[in-house]
């Protein structure tokens, strides 16, 4: 159950306070980065199935209280890159449609749809959290997992295409059948937690929501690197604004900083056109 109210501290304890007065986790673990960024905001919270790990009581997610949009829309995200990973260097993409957030990854744990709260507000606590020893992803020996990936917003600066104006519910189709197939493939024996199919060039986080996009119609879309892929797909969308009906606008979600990760950095555009594309782009970005 979702619950709605006040981020509050009373006597060194923090709760989420609604309308009527009534205190909603009181006396349980909520997490330090909402503390940080959000105290007395209006919020919204619920449980979420994982434990936490020194309590063994349900994780409790938080999210600012924002009214959802009532136009139908997706978003297309660039997150920069994480300085601490290596396979991170190009940075990552994800979709999302109508409030539901498409993950895709070489981890096959990480190949998700959540919704926004998950997605980008996750606490950095139990097995979202970086792995105490290494600060990074870790199945300990005992097999307790650290997965460390808690809300992307606070791991990384996240730009953003909004768009109304396309069918949603036929985009959702066609990633629920991409992770379909992911699920569904072989598991790799030599090691099981990873997407067997998973491809750099031809098969990874960006090529499948490009490849999605594709699908649903813009057969023309093109690029491979997370950043290069993103300049493109806002060109081809304030392309098709007039011929599709599309308003397209773009915007910034900043880092919120907190301990477990930090300052996230922006790759370099390696096409040339896509550099020439974002300078055009620029002129009405970010509005």
């Amino acid at each position: 159950m979702t619950v709605k109210g006040i981020l509050k501290a009373s006597n060194g304890n923090h709760f989420i306070e609604s309308e009527n007065g009534q205190r909603h986790f009181e006396n349980r673990l909520i997490w330090g980065g909402y503390i940080q960024h959000w105290l007395n905001q209006s919020m919204c919270a619920r449980e979420l199935p994982q434990k936490d790990y020194e309590t063994d009581n349900p994780i409790i997610l938080m999210w600012p209280h924002v009214p959802k949009p009532q136009t139908p829309y997706i978003e297309i995200y660039y997150n920069e890159r994480l300085v601490k990973y290596p396979a991170s260097t190009f940075g990552h993409n994800a979709i999302n449609v109508n409030g539901e957030f498409f993950n895709f990854s070489h981890l096959l744990n990480e190949n998700e749809t959540m919704d926004e709260g998950e997605f980008m507000y996750r606490p950095a606590l139990g097995e979202f959290a970086p792995s105490p020893r290494t600060g990074q992803f870790e199945i300990m020996e005992d097999g307790t997992p650290y997965y460390d990936k808690f809300g992307r917003n606070f791991m990384r600066s996240i730009d953003v295409i909004h768009i109304e104006g396309m069918d949603t519910e036929k985009l959702s189709g066609i990633y629920h059948d991409t992770l379909t197939k992911i699920h569904t493939a072989p598991v790799n024996p030599d090691a099981p937690e990873k997407y067997r199919d998973f491809n750099f060039l031809k098969n990874s986080c960006t090529t499948m929501i490009r490849d999605g996009l594709r699908r649903y119609g813009f057969s023309s879309l093109n690029g491979i690197l997370p950043r290069d892929f993103f300049v493109a797909a806002a060109w081809a969308m304030v392309r098709a604004e007039t011929a599709l009906n599309l308003k397209v606008r773009f915007y910034t979600r900043p880092q919120l900083k907190v301990d477990e990760a930090g300052f996230s950095k922006q790759t370099p555009l390696i096409n040339p056109k896509n550099r020439i594309k974002n300078i055009r782009l620029n002129r009405r970005k970010f509005s």
